[in-house]
């Protein structure tokens, strides 16, 4: 029992633990740039802003991205969450040089937020079909929703 869930979730779990990373290593960019020797207001600003904008949306990644995980299919969850957390990477980073670095990354982090959202809604709608209307269309949309994740890597 404990192995078949773990099969279902263990990608998810893989790149939540990548997120608590990326996190702690947002924090001790705020930490070196907060005890640096020559501090530097507006760049203690960016820097703290930049964490701030990541962690105001990080509760709402996970949410998505496992419900998406849950109700679909973990793989282009996982890989559409590997996504984003590389566009918050470059968001973070951009940030930190001029503000407007930092928009392709918040706008391409919003298109993979909108995907999994999209995941979440089909994977709930295939599952009222099955429960209502006994028709699974779950290996369709998994198929589709897999090659649609591939897109996301598109500018």
């Amino acid at each position: 029992m404990y192995s078949i869930v773990v099969e279902n979730i263990y990608m998810l779990v893989i790149v939540t633990l990548i997120s608590v990373l990326q996190n702690a290593f947002f924090a001790l960019k705020v930490e070196k740039e907060c005890r640096s020797v020559n501090p530097n207001a507006a760049a203690f600003e960016r820097v703290s802003c930049a964490n701030r904008n990541c962690m105001d949306s990080y509760p709402t990644f996970l949410a998505v991205m496992w419900c998406a995980g849950l109700c679909l299919s973990q793989a282009p969850a996982s890989f559409a969450g590997v996504i984003y957390l590389v566009v918050r990477q470059k968001y973070f980073v951009g940030y930190m040089g001029q503000t407007s670095q930092s928009t392709p990354g918040y706008l391409f982090g919003k298109r993979v937020l909108f995907f999994l959202f999209l995941m979440c809604i089909v994977g709930i709608f295939n599952y009222l079909l099955v429960r209502f209307c006994s028709s699974d269309y779950k290996e369709y949309v998994e198929t589709i929703t897999s090659a649609a994740s591939a897109l996301l890597l598109l500018p």
